[in-house]
């Protein structure tokens, strides 16, 4: 059983929304901190926002505004909403989960990945 598993993902024009969903496994019971992450063709994987154990959330300047994170605690999964799609959005998109406090950016310092899925904005 993964310890996460992306869904949701899909091809959208642009100023169109979609939800990223998560389902988390029992190896992320107790996790502190669970974020979403992106990385484009070429590019890096960049932080894109993060909610904690207390529901506190943060965001990246470039999404702040559109993307929403929540989770569903009862059900152990981790939401993005998503609005207003720029072409510029157009990476995998991973949710990510940090075992222990603090929340921070960098990737390398979460535990548990999912497998990534796929979201594509045109112009």
């Amino acid at each position: 059983q993964e310890p996460l598993l992306e869904s949701g993902g899909g091809s959208v024009q642009a100023g169109g929304s979609l939800r990223l969903s998560c389902a988390a496994s029992g190896y992320t019971h107790g996790t502190y901190c669970m974020a979403w992450f992106r990385q484009a063709p070429g590019k890096g994987r960049d932080w894109v926002a993060q909610i904690d154990l207390y529901a506190r959330t943060t965001y990246a300047d470039s999404v702040r505004g559109r993307f929403i994170i929540q989770k569903d605690n009862g059900q152990s999964t981790l939401y993005l909403q998503m609005a207003s799609l720029k072409p510029e959005d157009t990476a995998m998109y991973y949710c990510a989960a940090k075992m222990s406090a603090p929340c921070n950016l960098y990737w390398a310092n979460f535990d548990y990945w999912g497998q990534g899925a796929q979201v594509t904005v045109s112009s």
